[in-house]
């Protein structure tokens, strides 16, 4: 019997001929997974390779994984939170519970991110922040020939007394009529009743949240508890307080109950169906400036026409984290924010004691009360 060697003759050539026959169909197969792969934007990495197998070549996949989402990383100087959703939920719900965490996060980070500011004097310095942000809260940006005073609904050129806040009194700021007017106020000391009279006498619609009040609706704004105040004013109080965050489950809601005791300005507003506010007070205990960044991201801000606030300085606050440097870079660029939103500070009015972030400072204050007016309506 004749045996032919495969390096030679026509037997060697059909030998090879049969190898090539056999590579062509996984070559083609491949080809054809990496084409498919490049046009589907869920597939991130598509692993292939030839390996042997019964004396044969034989294709095989790896593994092909899908393109993960990037998370949205947190803002330098505050604590990082990751939201969390119930597995067995989003299984009950399906398609909708994506869309529902989908939209939460879209609320969220709104149409505005904060933009966090550079270093004062370019490498963090705890004395320079300070100096920067004591310089800034401490210095109206804007005078107002006009201006409402603590108590009083009747604009003035100037107060009679030092003030501990104003409001802008002039004709293009005020609301074109008053039965147009809303006002808010969170506060939960009672610090708030000299605004409450003087929006009271414009003939405002007022809206009182203190979660503490038992007297209050707990959380239902459709069925608050109205009373008189002032000149005849009408006050509904709702036992609720202002949350930074979206909610991390969502509820079905309705018109007047947007479903909870902590929500975000955007939620409330649009549960009692207000699209503006024109003057808000608030007093928020160290959590503003968390709640002042979710209003930055979420565009709130073009909705609210004057704001009187208390800023707290003596610890960093309620879910803000860093270092000391950090953490005052972090409140001059929540500040920096207010104002590209359109606020500008009218007055400024200090507090008790000398305590920043624990730490004694002759040149500043514990706490400040600042009014801003929205130069952009």
């Amino acid at each position: 019997m004749r045996t032919c060697a495969p390096w030679r003759g026509r037997c060697g050539v059909s030998l090879r001929s049969g190898v090539l026959l056999l590579l062509i169909p996984p070559f083609l197969l491949a080809l054809q997974l990496l084409v498919v792969g490049s046009l589907l934007p869920g597939v991130a990495r598509v692993w292939m390779g030839l390996e042997e197998r019964d004396g044969g070549v034989a294709f095989s996949v790896i593994s092909i994984e899908p393109k993960r989402s990037s998370r949205h990383r947190g803002t330098p100087g505050v604590a990082e939170e990751e939201a969390e959703v119930d597995d067995g939920q989003r299984r009950g719900e399906g398609a909708r519970a994506y869309e529902d965490e989908n939209e939460m996060h879209s609320r969220q980070v709104g149409p505005r991110a904060l933009e966090v500011q550079l270093w004062a004097a370019g490498e963090p310095s705890f004395t320079a922040e300070l100096n920067r942000i004591i310089s800034y809260i401490t210095r109206p940006q804007m005078n107002c020939s006009k201006v409402l005073s603590p108590g009083r609904a009747q604009p003035a050129q100037s107060p009679a007394a030092p003030a501990h806040w104003l409001l802008c009194a002039e004709d293009w700021l005020l609301p074109a009529t008053h039965k147009m007017c809303v006002a808010y106020s969170f506060s939960m000391d009672g610090g708030d009743a000299d605004f409450l009279k003087t929006v009271s006498g414009l003939g405002c619609e007022i809206h009182c949240f203190d979660p503490s009040n038992s007297n209050a609706s707990g959380g239902h704004l459709g069925n608050s508890l109205a009373s008189n105040h002032g000149n005849g004013g009408v006050v509904s109080q709702h036992k609720m307080w202002l949350e930074w965050r979206a909610p991390k489950k969502r509820a079905h809601k309705r018109r007047g109950n947007p479903g909870g005791v902590s929500q975000t300005l955007a939620d409330i507003m649009a549960a009692l169906g207000h699209h503006t506010v024109h003057f808000l007070y608030a007093d928020l205990l160290s959590g503003e400036w968390r709640v002042f960044q979710n209003w930055i991201e979420a565009g709130t801000l073009q909705n609210v026409h004057h704001l009187v606030a208390k800023v707290h300085l003596q610890w960093a606050g309620f879910e803000v984290g860093g270092r000391d440097e950090e953490v005052l870079r972090y409140w001059f660029s929540v500040l920096q924010g207010l104002q590209a939103c359109g606020l500008k500070l009218v007055h400024s009015s200090a507090g008790e004691g000398h305590s920043v972030l624990k730490q004694t400072v002759a040149n500043a204050h514990s706490s400040y009360t600042l009014s801003w007016v929205n130069t952009r309506h």
